[in-house]
């Protein structure tokens, strides 16, 4: 079975089924006869551009947008970005975003579709986003995008920690 047939299975398990993880999503593609990994299943979310999205108890389940055609602002992809990540570090090349449960791929898909300069493609899981970044100074201007960010990680512990305490402004600059 090809690519197009896992990718119609796919479209259907979805709209169908209350499918909350890769893992749930691969075990149904496996009892319809396909035989993937878990890579295979995330490039399959990606390329299908499937969300998160909250279903009636509170969980969240993979759907598809309303309109697959619309683009989303840079306005609507910055308020995605800042209502979702949680806290964020860099090493190197490398940029970790934590995000809100469920709301990884969705910051993912801002970051792809923001298209900056520098920025070689995202990896995202339920709540983290690995971001790679062509050269450190590069990364370190992404990592300045969310200024909000506290450098002090006992304080960003303590935050994440405690829903009370806020971690980034209201208003974020380019």
């Amino acid at each position: 079975m090809n690519k197009k047939e896992r990718h119609q299975i796919i479209r259907d398990l979805v709209e169908a089924r209350n499918i909350e993880t890769q893992e749930e999503l691969a075990r149904a593609l496996q009892e319809s006869g396909f035989n993937v990994t878990q890579a295979t299943v995330s490039r399959d979310i990606k390329e299908l551009m499937l969300v998160k999205v909250s279903d009636m108890r509170g969980g969240y389940r993979y759907a598809f947008p309303k309109e697959r055609s619309h683009m989303m602002s840079s306005e609507q992809l910055e308020r995605l970005i800042r209502s979702s990540v949680i806290s964020i570090r860099a090493g190197g090349n490398l940029v970790v975003l934590h995000t809100l449960p469920g709301t990884a791929q969705g910051v993912a898909y801002a970051i792809d579709s923001m298209k900056w300069l520098g920025v070689m493609g995202t990896v995202a899981g339920d709540d983290t986003i690995f971001v790679a970044i062509e050269q450190p100074e590069i990364a370190k201007d992404f990592f300045a995008y969310f200024h909000w960010h506290d450098k002090d990680e006992n304080k960003e512990t303590n935050a994440v920690k405690n829903e009370n305490v806020k971690t980034r402004p209201e208003k974020v600059k380019r």
